[in-house]
């Protein structure tokens, strides 16, 4: 395989992993609805779960590159990064279009 062939599965197996969690696919899209920017606070104040669980997951969803952590003074303002959602999906699902 190729590096480059290594490295789209290396960015595939990220995304799929934190795609993989109820609870992080729910912050991505709250995210989204919340034009794409909220504090850490903010975010862990919508769920139920510890500090802990929810600052795994935000780790999780920076790791994949599907969101940018911006220290505004003591807060952590979490930013949406679609684009690696995008390239990862679009590109798994050519895989699977039928060739003419």
């Amino acid at each position: 395989m190729t590096a480059r062939g290594g490295r789209e599965l290396d960015d595939l197996d990220r995304v799929f992993t934190a795609l993989a969690h109820h609870s992080r696919r729910t912050i991505l899209l709250v995210l989204h609805l919340r034009g794409g920017e909220m504090t850490s606070g903010e975010i862990a104040g919508r769920f139920d779960h510890s500090w802990p669980t929810i600052s795994r997951h935000l780790r999780i969803l920076e790791q994949a590159g599907l969101v940018e952590v911006v220290q505004r003074g003591r807060e952590h303002v979490y930013r949406l990064q679609a684009d690696p959602l995008f390239a990862v999906g679009e590109s798994w699902i050519d895989r699977f279009r039928v060739l003419p």
